[in-house]
């Protein structure tokens, strides 16, 4: 059996430590030679992709993107390895269908009316489809809107009313495109003020190219008490952190570059969201293309509250492309021993046989 695993980095970046990698990545790849495998990192580029590519098919049975959203100007050329490389049957941890289900910010629709997710969610692929809905879905509620491919809270937008008297428009229900709006960006909390048809006009950006869209969900009030993010190795919870943001009128951006605290904690303290996972693990599974489940990924919660006055979790993103544990080093062991046991089931019972029946 072989037993050479292949890390793909993106070259740059903030993420890198001081041997040019990411800090996350080096532990699992001693990790795995701890455990009698091999592993080495590798810079992607579009330039010697077909390298790569031979290289990988040659030498390696799986591989590991640890590649960053945005890293990559045109991250084409790099799917378009990835599944390849799936195809020659390399195990992708993850697939990259799965990197594009999970991460993509309509993931959340697709579980929407579920435990996790409520109905009020809405996905928008078009200008005009967003320009002549999004009027209505903010008559209803300030919403929360987010572009697909943006990281750190860049492109995500707390949008609400300046006042509630009069501006919605009587004859359809939905807000007037002359409706003055205040806008509040994830980013840095910072506030726009201007008219809902101007700010309509400046989310077209968004909805460019063939990932471009936006995801319409109600903003949750207690978005202030925190976010809480749930690491996952697999189907496994692994620590919750509490990503508290910073105590300010504006503010309710729970990135580190907005200021917000971040507290790392163990799943027993959380059993109702670990139970709530848990429960749900099929039914994510199912509705995001019935792929096996990322190697990495996490899921980021808002506290709400049911009808009965009860807390209640809502789902507001998964990201699965590259999440970073740079804070938790010692579980590169533990992601090392999932993967050794993933291979090895592999090895065992091949998923390109199907079942054989007379």
């Amino acid at each position: 059996m072989n037993k050479h695993v292949i890390i793909f980095e993106a070259r740059g970046g903030s993420d890198k430590g001081p041997y040019g990698y990411r800090v996350d990545s080096k532990p699992i790849a001693d990790s795995l030679k701890e455990k009698g495998w091999t592993a080495e990192i590798i810079f992607y580029s579009d330039e010697d992709r077909g390298e790569i590519y031979k290289y990988t098919v040659d030498n390696a049975c799986a591989y590991i993107s640890r590649v960053n959203p945005g890293f990559l100007k045109d991250e084409t050329g790099y799917f378009q390895m990835l599944n390849e490389l799936v195809k020659r049957g390399i195990k992708g941890l993850p697939h990259p269908h799965v990197m594009i289900y999970y991460g993509a910010k309509n993931a959340i629709e697709k579980l929407k009316g579920t435990a996790l997710v409520p109905k009020d969610v809405f996905t928008y692929y078009d200008f005009e489809a967003f320009k002549n809905n999004f009027p209505s879905s903010l008559a209803a509620n300030t919403r929360v809107l987010k572009q697909n491919r943006g990281s750190t809270g860049e492109g995500i937008w707390r949008v609400e009313l300046m006042s509630q008297n009069g501006n919605p428009d009587g004859s359809n229900g939905a807000v007037s495109y002359e409706t003055e709006v205040k806008c509040t960006e994830a980013r840095d909390n910072h506030v726009d003020i201007m008219k809902l048809g101007e700010f309509i006009d400046y989310c077209v950006k968004y909805l460019d190219g063939d990932s471009g869209l936006l995801l319409d969900m109600p903003y949750l009030e207690r978005i202030t008490e925190g976010e809480i993010r749930v690491f996952m190795l697999r189907n496994k919870v692994v620590y919750i952190v509490h990503k508290k943001p910073v105590d300010s009128p504006d503010a309710f951006s729970a990135t580190l570059f907005s200021g917000a605290t971040y507290t790392y904690d163990s799943p027993d303290n959380w059993p109702e969201l670990v139970d709530l996972i848990e429960k749900n693990i099929n039914i994510i599974i199912e509705r995001l293309g019935n792929y096996d489940m990322p190697l990495i990924w996490t899921a980021d919660f808002i506290l709400d509250t049911d009808e009965n006055g009860n807390d209640k979790y809502v789902l507001g993103e998964i990201n699965a492309s590259c999440v970073g544990f740079s804070t938790h080093l010692e579980l590169g062991e533990q992601i090392a021993d999932e993967i050794i046991m993933l291979m090895e089931a592999e090895d065992i019972v091949h998923h390109n046989w199907m079942p054989f029946k007379n």
